[in-house]
């Protein structure tokens, strides 16, 4: 039996990248969640963000944290604790980045070693990111509640991000680009925390003497590394119609359209196909 795992971005793929409603994809959840297909959600989003998310979508699946900081597994779908893993809460949580409290000590550093301003989520009010990033105050609240990833706000020079990389590595830690903000995070990324769950399905997929496919879904640089993980990597459209070109991996499909729609119709295509 062949069992399809689907892992995606949030922001700009499953969620609409303005209005972040995830409505144009509601036919192909309808879809996963008939064929009891895992949906993983891998996100730059913080915890606190993404389970009232998971609760509107009926989802029980684990889920990946502020760019594979960190790993959730809900205890109740869960009978054995996960390699590597804590009990915190209703979650077995594989940690795989940096402890928030060490990536703030990085930035203030970072701001005296290059003798330039940088502000973190941390150095925000609520209602600072909420200009910045559209979101409701609210919401906005939810996103500041870092664990494992710092979004800085960055003013300066066009060199600026090429004089501070070699500073963020002599700390071992990473400097990305995901959607609106650069992040400041550990050695880890949505991938490795991909490769965490994935060898988790195809062992309990080989007891069983199943086959496990995995499909990958995002719009970003960021979603690079999660992607190349996949058996069926798909990237989605802008808004304007256009793909990342930072985004060029072997085996790479392209959805039809952008964010949920072009998510929605690509899904569907694959369930069909298998």
């Amino acid at each position: 039996m062949l069992r399809v795992v689907v892992f995606t971005d949030l922001d700009g793929s499953l969620l609409d990248a303005g209005s972040y409603s995830f409505a144009a994809a509601q036919e192909a959840l309808d879809l996963l969640r008939a064929r009891e297909a895992p949906l993983i959600l891998a996100s730059s989003k913080t915890r606190a963000e993404m389970e009232p998310l998971r609760a509107q979508l009926g989802n029980h699946d684990p889920f990946i944290v502020e760019n594979g900081g960190a790993v959730f597994v809900p205890r109740e779908s869960c009978s054995v604790p996960p390699k590597d893993s804590v009990q915190r809460g209703a979650y077995y949580v594989t940690e795989l980045g940096a402890p928030y409290a060490a990536l703030r000590a990085a930035l203030k550093s970072l701001v005296r070693e290059s003798g330039t301003p940088l502000r973190g989520f941390g150095d925000l009010s609520r209602q600072e990111i909420a200009d910045l990033t559209g979101l409701t105050v609210e919401a906005a609240a939810l996103a500041r509640q870092r664990e494992y990833d710092e979004p800085l706000v960055i003013d300066g020079p066009p060199d600026l991000i090429e004089r501070l990389a070699p500073l963020v590595q002599a700390k071992g830690l990473r400097l990305l680009r995901a959607g609106r903000f650069y992040h400041l995070s550990g050695a880890t990324d949505k991938g490795a925390a991909c490769r965490h769950l994935i060898a988790t399905y195809r062992q309990a997929a080989a007891m069983r003497g199943d086959r496990v496919v995995t499909v990958g879904i995002g719009d970003s640089l960021n979603d690079l590394p999660m992607l190349a993980e996949m058996d069926r990597p798909i990237a989605v459209q802008k808004p304007d119609g256009s793909y990342d070109p930072g985004i060029a991996i072997p085996r790479l499909e392209f959805a039809p359209g952008p964010g949920p729609s072009g998510w929605n119709r690509a899904v569907l295509d694959i369930l069909k196909a298998h």
